[in-house]
């Protein structure tokens, strides 16, 4: 007869809808650390004062001012929080980047710039890509954009 012992898996992604789980496996708010609510705060902060007095601006599409803001969020290190260190970002846990997303999910238009950036375009390249070609992937420095080439901007008017 041979010994066991039952390690529990930590739940993945959405597992919690189709998989039995206890409610002391379900992380609430109440359990942030210090270090989390900071982040969130300044997510809150950013929207306030970057984001929400302009939004008017973004919902007329002014040429440049998306990535002007995106380049702020990425300045105070918004855009890289999920990414290792090694390559730039902060290197924070799944926890913080889902508060990063929540808090920033509050700006409206400007609420689908940054997952754009932060899910659609730098997190393939971080878990798909070799080390050798993350590195010349635009990913570092992954809060600077101002190195990144600009896309020309299409007429989107419907004349």
């Amino acid at each position: 007869m041979s010994a066991s012992t039952d390690k529990k898996q930590a739940l993945k992604g959405a597992e919690w809808l189709i998989k039995e789980s206890s409610a002391f496996e379900t992380f609430i708010p109440e359990d942030f650390n210090e270090e989390q609510q900071m982040v969130k705060d300044m997510c809150n902060a950013f929207l306030d004062a970057e984001v929400l007095p302009v939004i008017d601006r973004i919902d007329k599409l002014e040429q440049g001012l998306m990535p002007s803001l995106i380049q702020k969020a990425g300045e105070q290190g918004l855009l890289g929080v999920a990414v290792p260190e090694e390559y730039g970002g902060l290197g924070k846990d799944f926890i913080t980047a889902t508060l990063v997303n929540e808090g920033l999910g509050g700006g409206f238009s400007f609420s689908v710039g940054v997952p754009a950036h932060t899910g659609i375009g730098t997190l393939p390249i971080l878990y798909e890509r070799s080390d050798g070609h993350r590195l010349h992937a635009a990913i570092q420095p992954v809060n600077d954009t101002s190195e990144r080439p600009r896309r020309r901007q299409r007429d989107v008017s419907l004349q």
